[in-house]
């Protein structure tokens, strides 16, 4: 993977307009599946696939300046994530909070949304938040009872605020 900034390097070998479909062929699962990962999505997983495809298939005519169209696909697919990603972002801070009525089940989809989120850290940080936030210890009694200073505690905590704000959209 390339640094960034770094400045894509190009080789001297003669393109082949026939090669793209081979191409396709050997990668296009290689890159569904990492992207699957990165989106955890199906249907995100190949939309970005495809447009990194489409966005490599137009500039096709100079792929023999690329020294590594592999390298360069995932970096396309990678970057389209991370633009969709800022674009959702960007479109849910101006989405206008709409009253609803109180759907029964809310709750128990709430707490198993907090459970997966919980799941989703570190341990240490999982059970410094536990201890802190859902408990209500102190950081001086959360550190006795894992073991830790009480600054650990607090930044255990913090990261894993950072985190799960990050991973669930919340402002607080």
């Amino acid at each position: 993977m390339q640094a960034k900034g770094e400045i894509v390097k190009f080789s001297d070998r003669a393109p082949d307009p026939l090669e793209f479909a081979t191409f396709y062929a050997e990668e296009h699962e290689h890159l569904f599946k990492a992207l699957y990962f990165v989106t955890g999505h199906r249907a995100d997983a190949y939309d970005l696939m495809q447009d990194a495809f489409l966005k490599l298939w137009e500039r096709w005519d100079s792929i023999d300046r690329i020294d590594d169209p592999t390298a360069y696909l995932f970096r396309v697919a990678l970057n389209g994530s991370r633009m969709r990603a800022r674009a959702a972002r960007r479109a849910a801070k101006r989405l206008v909070a709409v009253d609803s009525p109180v759907d029964a089940f809310d709750e128990v989809n709430m707490r198993e949304d907090v459970r997966h989120l919980l799941l989703s850290l570190a341990p240490r940080k999982r059970a410094a938040l536990v201890l802190l936030d859902l408990y209500g210890y102190g950081s001086e009694e959360a550190a006795r009872i894992m073991g830790v200073r009480p600054s650990t505690v607090r930044a255990l905590a913090t990261k894993g605020r950072v985190v799960l704000r990050n991973a669930g959209g919340s402002d607080g």
